[in-house]
């Protein structure tokens, strides 16, 4: 009898497999937020000084008085997806969200090189942290995350193991730059050109000959023992790209970091099909980031 009842629960068991129910959505996906007339969600455009030039930057403030957590958001090269729904979904989730555009790039003044978009990202977050500009954008300053898509990615990573005034960095499809340059000339030359269409004083040329002078420095792989220090995010995609950023994920847990939450998710390189599945994972690591209420 009890053979028979160890079968039949074995027979129920494969044919109706237990499956762990997902985690709801968090409302900011799909709810505005309670009007607030007298501190009303709203855009500001930015100048930011970096490099003896001004970059172009626009951020996306959250309602409510006080002052806001906020999300600095690195685009990819040259920038076609920048993630901008993202962004939207953020600021309904109470957080303020700024994005810019480096050096030479859709716009902004100067010339572009890889080597200046981690810089351009720090200028953003020293301006940010300007007493004034933080008071006028109504910015916590001791709560300020950064996270980048694709080579934004590379730049969240540079950034995030110097800065330790982030309170963590997400890494969305990252690519790390420093491996671009072991690629043969040629195919770094016909990559750079597929990116070329929006970038200021550089060439498909140049950019090949700055990669591959970057193999070492551009490597994102320095940054482990910084971003042990802090909370990390890394979303990886079907692109080829994962097994860069896990070997970096590998790279921060050895550093001794104790934060750091790395998902693999079936879609392609701008997670055009997981787009709300993006901000999902996004919304919720940066609750995590912020005291809980009790």
């Amino acid at each position: 009898m009890r053979k028979s009842i160890l079968i039949l629960a074995a027979t129920l068991l494969a044919a109706s497999p237990i499956s762990a129910k997902p985690p709801a959505l968090p409302a900011a996906i799909y709810t505005d937020p309670a009007p607030d007339k007298a501190h009303p969600a709203r855009m500001e455009v930015l100048h930011i000084p970096s490099g003896g030039v001004e970059i172009n930057g626009v951020a996306y403030l959250a309602s409510g008085a006080g002052l806001h957590p906020t999300l600095v958001l690195c685009h990819g090269w040259p920038g076609n997806e920048k993630n901008l729904d993202l962004a939207q979904a953020v600021r309904r989730a109470g957080w303020n969200v700024v994005t810019f555009n480096y050096r030479g790039s859709w716009g902004s003044a100067g010339n572009f090189r890889f080597a200046q978009n981690p810089e351009d990202a720090s200028a953003v977050l020293a301006y940010l942290r300007a007493p004034a500009n933080a008071a006028k954008l109504r910015i916590d300053t001791s709560k300020l995350a950064l996270a980048g898509h694709s080579m934004g990615g590379w730049v969240t990573a540079m950034v995030g193991g110097k800065d330790d005034g982030l309170q963590g960095v997400a890494l969305i499809s990252a690519a790390n730059m420093g491996a671009i340059g072991i690629l043969p000339r040629a195919e770094i030359v016909t990559l750079s050109a597929d990116n070329a269409e929006t970038l200021a004083g550089t060439s498909p040329d140049q950019m090949a000959d700055e990669l591959i002078a970057g193999t070492k420095p551009f490597d994102f792989m320095q940054a482990a023992p910084g971003l042990a220090r802090k909370s990390v995010l890394i979303l990886s995609s079907d692109d080829g790209l994962a097994p860069q950023t896990d070997a970096l994920g590998q790279a921060i847990t050895a550093a001794g970091g104790m934060r750091v939450t790395m998902v693999h998710v079936a879609t392609d390189h701008g997670w055009s099909d997981k787009r709300i599945e993006l901000q999902a994972r996004v919304i919720r690591w940066l609750q995590g980031l912020l005291p809980q209420k009790r």
